[in-house]
């Protein structure tokens, strides 16, 4: 994470690199962002070409120029470092490092990465699979700065991830300064924490440093969800239209350990009519933005906490 002081929340959204990948900096730019995530690489294809130099300076720069910090990349949904077939976890290892050597040339400080799924082999099997393969990838590339941040996913089907303690397994069996941590509010609502009302949202988070821990946490993925707590369906809705509520995100970005970790949108971006619009983003990071409590009130509350904790 930057070492830069900011003022927090530190808001975004994941934007398309459509046209290149210096055009994902202007759609941010234009959308109100102060942080990005992308897609470095066609994700629906293992093969892919290898950056232009000139296309990764461009990059850089519009980065630099923007004022953008913390940016990250999304790697593509056909790896999966957990199968058991040897020829798609090699494949998938492979994608992983170069994954992170795009990342790297674009100085981009990590990526995200599912755990990957069980498919027909035991989920316990899996996840040492999935924890070894991601640790092969970061030796392959030592070296690099660029690091891999494991997802929290929903668990549809035998995707792994879906709870904190296989979150934490996997950290501890990577063992690495350049592993870490997102957690996606849709995800975890639907792999069953609950995020409301604040008491068991507090229960959530609670489990989540005992088992995980804050300091492991590098970014957060902000989606509601179109479906209940618990339904195992990954399906992201806008703030405060789903699921979820906005109640729950008030909490979020007033929290003293989650208000200080960037928020990356992967909400959706049609408007009502069903075209893509940067007025979904904007509006979606009001919302958030709106949700922030006056720090005399924030100040008052932690005060009141310490007092009943006493």
């Amino acid at each position: 994470m930057s070492s830069q002081t900011h003022d927090y929340p530190l808001i975004g959204a994941h934007q398309s690199i459509a046209g290149g990948l210096d055009k994902s900096v202007k759609r941010a730019v234009e959308t109100g962002c102060r942080c990005l995530q992308i897609f470095t690489r066609n994700i629906n294809r293992w093969d892919t070409p290898a950056i232009d130099p000139v296309v990764a300076k461009a990059f850089r720069s519009a980065v630099e120029e923007s004022g953008i910090t913390n940016v990250i990349a999304h790697d593509s949904y056909l790896i999966n470092p957990a199968s058991a077939d040897e020829n798609l976890r090699n494949k998938s290892i492979d994608g992983l490092v170069i994954e992170l050597e795009r990342a790297e040339l674009l100085n981009i400080r990590w990526v995200v990465a599912h755990p990957g799924a069980a498919v027909n082999a035991p989920a316990a099997d899996a996840l040492v699979r999935a924890a070894t393969g991601i640790r092969e990838a970061l030796e392959r590339t030592s070296g690099m700065k660029a690091g891999i941040l494991v997802e929290t996913t929903a668990g549809q089907g035998s995707c792994l991830g879906a709870t904190f303690e296989e979150i934490s397994e996997i950290l501890s069996r990577v063992d690495s300064p350049r592993v870490g941590t997102c957690l996606d509010t849709c995800h975890i609502f639907a792999a069953g924490y609950p995020l409301w009302p604040p008491e068991r949202f507090d229960e959530t988070f609670d489990t989540f440093d005992r088992l995980v821990g804050f300091d492991s946490l590098v970014a957060l993925h902000m989606n509601d969800s179109k479906r209940e707590c618990g339904s195992r369906v990954d399906r992201h809705e806008g703030i405060g239209k789903g699921k979820i509520g906005s109640g729950a995100f008030g909490l979020i970005v007033n929290h003293p350990q989650l208000s200080r970790v960037p928020m990356y949108l992967e909400t959706p971006k049609e408007d009502a009519s069903g075209k893509v619009s940067a007025a979904c983003d904007r509006d979606n990071i009001t919302r958030l933005m709106s949700l922030r409590e006056p720090r005399s009130l924030k100040t008052q509350r932690s005060t009141q906490t310490k007092r009943t904790t006493a």
